[in-house]
Order: C-alpha cells, then sequence, then structure tokens
C-alpha cells in the first residue's frame, strides 16, 4: 500500500499556492485585488506564488486596461482545477488513512523446537 501522501501536488501544497487555487476553484475568474484581500497577502507575495502556479501551467493571467487603469484577472486553468481536485482528495484521502494492520503470524506455520 502506498501512503496517500504521494499524491499530493508538490506545487499546489504550499499554503499561499494552495489558498490561490482554494479561491480560484469556485469562480471563473477573479480580480487581482480581491484574490490578495481574500488571502490576505502583499502584492508582491501574491505575484511571486502566481508566477509558480502560471509557470506550472495551473493559473492564466489576464491583463487588461478598464479606463487608464491597468488590471488583472486570474483563472485556475483546466489543468490546474485537475491539480487541485487530486491535491484535495489525497488531503482527504491521508486525514482518512489506516495503515492496514500487520498480520498475525500463524501459529500453525511456525516451526516446532527439535527436541
Amino acid at each position: 500500500m502506498t501512503h496517500p501522501r504521494k499524491s499530493l501536488d508538490p506545487v499546489i501544497h504550499a499554503p499561499v499556492r494552495f489558498s490561490i487555487a482554494a479561491a480560484l476553484a469556485p469562480v471563473d475568474e477573479a480580480d487581482f485585488r480581491t484574490l490578495r484581500d481574500a488571502i490576505e497577502i502583499t502584492d508582491s507575495a501574491l505575484s511571486k506564488q502566481l508566477a509558480l502556479l502560471e509557470q506550472a501551467g495551473y493559473v492564466k493571467v489576464r491583463k487588461a486596461f478598464v479606463g487608464k487603469r491597468a488590471r488583472t484577472w486570474l483563472s485556475l486553468t483546466a489543468t490546474g482545477r485537475e491539480a487541485f481536485t487530486r491535491h484535495l482528495a489525497a488531503l482527504r484521502d491521508i486525514a482518512a488513512w489506516q495503515p492496514e494492520p500487520e498480520p498475525e503470524p500463524d501459529p500453525e506455520s511456525a516451526l516446532e523446537p527439535e527436541e
């Protein structure tokens, strides 16, 4: 039996990146400021973590102007959603994991001492 921790995604596992994926999972798209405020992180820390998620192909970053202001929208890619779903399943499996008990030795198969 393989321990379920081996199914954890190392990219999503970091607490901030996990929080980003969790915040983006239920929505089609979120703007940078809303995401930053939701997960209570600084702009620079969010940018750094988003770059790692984007590099892994988990997050899509869309930039546009609203009036004269630049705005950034973020969304999970299909790959990111699948990775987040697998990671959540692994966490649930870890929480529910019960090691298989070792089989008790069969007394009949034990060798009898010689006289």
